[in-house]
């Protein structure tokens, strides 16, 4: 016997004869957390990724929106988007699809922000998803313009990646996944924001 037949006859001799039924059960929100306590989790976690976050009530929120947009003179949104969220901002607001699909031109222009929605938030590492969801538009829309600010309502919270996953309702939907500014390192460690995405961030947890 060969030294590889023989370290293949060992493996074999130590193989239980019926392989152990492993659980694929994933673990979801841990009942213990709060809604509350997720929250605060989530705005945690973007704030230490460099984001700018705001609570409001429904109520409050087209203010809340004015004031973060202050000195932004055009926005995007996507065709979804409730007229009610840009209610009180004074600029110009560009609806994605009207009359025209917006080009890398016109989101890469000076100054544009977007306003969109999201489909869920994971408050254990601070990523906001969105799946194209009409509030939340085509990937092109929050990946090139400078400035995103993105709406999250608290039932939209969860606390972890399956739990997350288990409420996107088209799996086969184009996901885009936002943890803070876009930002990336070169070789010295020097942060560089902007790259390949938004440079600026700016969250609205909106209690429902």
């Amino acid at each position: 016997m060969s030294a590889r037949e023989e370290i293949l006859a060992r493996i074999r001799s130590a193989r239980p004869a019926v392989a152990p039924q492993v659980s694929r059960r994933y673990r979801t929100d841990p009942p213990e957390q709060t809604d509350g306590e997720l929250i605060d989790l989530l705005v945690d976690r973007l704030v230490d990724y460099r984001a700018t976050v705001r609570r409001c009530t429904a109520g409050e929120l087209p203010a809340a929106v004015a004031e973060l947009l202050s000195g932004v003179p055009q926005v995007a949104v996507p065709p979804g988007a409730p007229a009610s969220w840009l209610g009180s901002y004074r600029g110009p607001v560009v609806r994605d699809g009207d009359p025209r699909p917006l080009t890398v031109a016109d989101l890469d222009a000076p100054g544009m922000a977007v306003v969109t929605g999201c489909a869920v938030a994971i408050a254990q590492t601070g990523t906001l998803i969105l799946d194209a969801a009409p509030d939340q538009g085509r990937r092109l829309l929050s990946l090139v313009p400078d400035h995103h600010l993105c709406v999250v309502h608290t039932g939209q919270v969860v606390a972890g990646v399956p739990a997350a996953l288990a409420r996107i309702a088209d799996p086969t939907r184009p996901l885009t996944l936002v943890s803070g500014p876009s930002a990336t390192s070169d070789i010295e460690l020097n942060r560089v924001e902007g790259v390949h995405g938004p440079r600026r961030l700016d969250v609205l947890v909106v209690r429902d």
